[in-house]
This record gives structure tokens, C-alpha cells and sequence, in this order.
């Protein structure tokens, strides 16, 4: 767990919502001095810390809605810490809570430097990430539909099968073993959507790798040579954790981490 411990003039804690934002602005003294509950409107709330961008720490909860936060602060140059959800609910979690009570919790664990930190994935990489993400997605139900076959097969103590089901080139014979014909239906239904699923994870995967290659080719390059599989997915992962397990990774390759950018050997 790592916490945020640097010092500032103002701390500004956020409960945040899709909608909604309740703001807090504490002082190095502890006073408040801003607790307002405005809409997610990037005017208001520029106009609303906008005399203590002298020296202001934004703070939020890693939801899913902090995107335009972070890239607000980027733009106008206000330092902005994610936390870490799990971390802080551990540390500032009670039973009365509400929006205000938040807020306030938010700034006061900035100032006191006791703030866990998230890591707030760049901007120019969360849309394939997303991607990624999306990819996982639809592999796992494959993995879920072949699971049922596989599980139906044994129901019905039948031979097991020999080969892999989630390939479309092996899935004749498949639902012809169950003689009844409601059970014959379902695996039909099944091995229908693992094909029409891996059609899409085949236009999405080549997708991702093109994406992928306008970040960092070089480095995708070369750790597709080095990981025969999930070529992409291994770089954003290092992307990802930075630190030692980033540089382990990229000086395996022959690369040298220097900050954001990759220089070779």
C-alpha cells in the first residue's frame, strides 16, 4: 500500500458520482474551506478551486466515472491522486456515511498523508485497455459455453471429448451424441455462440494489435517475439505496473525504462 505524503496549501477531497460531486477544500491548517455539492460540470468545478490553483492537491476515489477529473487536473497542471477503493475503505470506512462526510474524509486523508494511492492509467492507453478488457470479457463466456458442453457430456456419462471445443472445426458430432432432442437443442445453441463469439474476438484481437502498435510497435514487437501469445496484452500489463516488475520486464527484452518513453540497449 503506498500513500500519498506531500505537502500543499490546500487539500481537495471528492466524493464523486456520475452526476454529482461533493467538494471538499481543506487548508494546511485542517479549517474548510470549501464543502459544496455541484454538478459534474468541468466549468464548475474549475471555477470552484480556481483561487487555490496556486498550490492544490486534487483527491478521488478510483469509480468509474474519474476519467474527465484526471484530465482536467493534466490539462491545467492541478496535481491529481487516485485512491485506491479497497485501501480507502479500509482505512476511512464507518457506518454513518453520505456525500459531505466523504469529501471531508477524502481531504482530510490527503493532508494527513494518509491517502492510498491508485494508479491513474494514462489517457492515451485506457481506450484499448478498454479493449482489452472487452476481449477478456467476451473469452471468458466462451470459456463459460464450452464449460456447459463439457459439463452436459459428463451429466450424461458420455465419452469425454478429445479435442478442443472452443475451435469451430471441432465441434462436429458434438451435439449429435445427446439422443434428446431438447439437450441436442442446447449444446446447438451453445456451440453457435462460441462461433459467432470467436468471429468477434478475431476482428477485436487484430484491432487491439494495430491499436497497440500505434502506442509502441517497437517494444509490442518485441515482446510478441518474446511472449508467442497475448503479444498486446503483456505490454499494457507493464505499462501497468511500472516500478521493478515494469523494468524487469522491458530490460529482459533489451530495452532501458526511461520515464514513459523505451530506448534500446
Amino acid at each position: 500500500m503506498k500513500f500519498y505524503n506531500q505537502q500543499h496549501k490546500y487539500y481537495c477531497g471528492i466524493d464523486l458520482h456520475a452526476r454529482k460531486m461533493y467538494v471538499c477544500i481543506l487548508n494546511h491548517k485542517g479549517k474548510v474551506v470549501v464543502h459544496e455539492n455541484i454538478k459534474t460540470d468541468p466549468e464548475l468545478f474549475f471555477e470552484l478551486i480556481f483561487s487555490f490553483l496556486e498550490d492544490v492537491v486534487v483527491g478521488v476515489e478510483c469509480v468509474f466515472c474519474w476519467y474527465w477529473l484526471a484530465d482536467l487536473c493534466s490539462d491545467h497542471k492541478i496535481d491529481f491522486v487516485l485512491g485506491h477503493a479497497l485501501y480507502m475503505k479500509a482505512i476511512h470506512g464507518g457506518k454513518t456515511k453520505n456525500d459531505k462526510i466523504d469529501s471531508y474524509k477524502i481531504a482530510m486523508l490527503l493532508k494527513g498523508g494518509n491517502f492510498p494511492t491508485a494508479y491513474p492509467y494514462p489517457a492515451k492507453w485506457r481506450a484499448t485497455r478498454h479493449l482489452l478488457r472487452r476481449r477478456m470479457y467476451i473469452s471468458r463466456r466462451c470459456s463459460e459455453l464450452v464449460a456447459h458442453i463439457t459439463n452436459t457430456n459428463t451429466q450424461y456419462n458420455l465419452p469425454a471429448f478429445k479435442k478442443k471445443l472452443s475451435r469451430k472445426y471441432n465441434h462436429d458430432g458434438v451435439a449429435e451424441r445427446f439422443d434428446d432432442p431438447e439437450v441436442r437443442k442446447s449444446i446447438e445453441v451453445d456451440l453457435e455462440m462460441i462461433n459467432a463469439m470467436n468471429q468477434t474476438l478475431k476482428k477485436l484481437e487484430w484491432h487491439i494489435e494495430k491499436t497497440a502498435r500505434q502506442h509502441d510497435y517497437h517494444t509490442l514487437y518485441l515482446l510478441g517475439n518474446l511472449y508467442t501469445q497475448n503479444g498486446p496484452s503483456h505490454l499494457f500489463h507493464a505499462q501497468k505496473q511500472r516500478g521493478i516488475r515494469y523494468e524487469t520486464i522491458l530490460r529482459s527484452i533489451g530495452l532501458e525504462p526511461e520515464g514513459d518513453s523505451l530506448s534500446p540497449n
